[in-house]
């Protein structure tokens, strides 16, 4: 609205609706901009994983229920959102210990950091996880952690609770017992939905059936395109993990993704509305996001909020995962990207 717009009435006249719950819209100071208030943002290993195992001479997984450390972005302090749609966090579980059965209404991916001998159970099935693998445990799956092994674990947990939450849909219960029963045989998910081969009754779902994404093979499909085709300006190799029901994101509102980036690559800057979270699984570089240059190594997280260019440098070969909302932006027609 113009200066000259503003006069004594207009003024008065918002002032008496305002106690009615109303508001002139030519008033608004809402942005009408992309972006959001989130700010890149990075988190060191080496910072991380001393205060991981401080923790597990604090608190026990009886009393914490699961042992995480939240990454929460410095404009959304108290909010225990890494962005504005979604959470990130790090949870460690020592040997003999068990997080106990529970499910939820947000979609949660893992993404294994460190450490072998834990396992997730989700719906009936066991599975073991590794470095590197991808993991995924539906909305409203029973599951339960646990370590059979001699070390700590540590993965990163993705879930898109900032959905939940903006439609008053979070709902979580416990399951009676510590842990699930367990009445599919471990490997089911994978030789049902894991080669390119799905049941003759396979009704599609919402989330991906396919619980764990190996490391390895996402690792050998990366070099093997890495060897027969042209890098991406911005992104070096990448690939999206799928849901193998019917090719889309591995959730209806997450997306998650692999790069390699081979030993001195320099990208272009990219910029899209997605919000996005990087684990480094191998690998050093930098990379610089709406001007801030981060140097990161191996197991370094940081996040790209919406609209924030960004463009990777490669110190060594890295690879890199990372996951989004693009799923949910997709769906709803809002997403964007573009290459500056």
């Amino acid at each position: 609205m113009s200066t000259a717009a503003h006069t004594p009435e207009l003024a008065v006249f918002s002032k008496d609706i305002k106690s009615m719950g109303l508001n002139p819209l030519w008033e608004r100071t809402v942005s009408q901009k992309p972006g959001s208030p989130c700010v890149p943002n990075h988190w060191k290993w080496d910072d991380l994983r001393p205060q991981l195992l401080r923790s597990c001479d604090l608190i026990g997984t009886k009393d914490a229920d699961r042992r995480v450390l939240m990454l929460e972005n410095p404009q959304m302090p108290g909010s225990s959102f890494i962005a504005n749609t979604l959470f990130t966090g790090l949870q460690i579980i020592l040997p003999g210990e068990i997080a106990a059965a529970h499910r939820h209404t947000p979609n949660a991916l893992r993404f294994v950091v460190e450490g072998e001998g834990a396992y997730t159970a989700v719906n009936g099935e066991r599975v073991m996880i590794s470095p590197g693998d991808f993991i995924v445990t539906p909305n409203w799956a029973w599951h339960d952690h646990g370590n059979i092994g001699t070390g700590p674990v540590v993965w990163m947990d993705g879930l898109d609770s900032a959905f939940t939450k903006f439609f008053g849909a979070t709902f979580r219960e416990d399951y009676p017992g510590e842990t699930q029963p367990l009445y599919r045989t471990e490997g089911d998910s994978a030789a049902a939905f894991g080669s390119a081969l799905l049941p003759v009754d396979y009704v599609q779902g919402g989330a991906s059936p396919l619980l764990k994404y190996p490391y390895a093979r996402t690792l050998e499909a990366l070099h093997h395109l890495h060897k027969s085709q042209a890098l991406h300006a911005s992104h070096g190799v990448k690939l999206r993990y799928a849901n193998p029901g019917n090719g889309k994101y591995p959730f209806p509102t997450m997306a998650a993704f692999m790069q390699f980036l081979p030993k001195g690559f320099e990208g272009k800057p990219w910029r899209t509305t997605e919000n996005i979270v990087f684990n480094v699984a191998e690998g050093s570089g930098s990379v610089v996001i709406a001007g801030t240059r981060f140097a990161f190594s191996q197991h370094d997280i940081f996040v790209a909020p919406s609209w924030c260019d960004f463009a990777f440098r490669a110190n060594e070969d890295c690879v890199i995962f990372s996951y989004s909302d693009r799923a949910a932006q997709e769906a709803m027609g809002f997403h964007r990207d573009d290459e500056l």
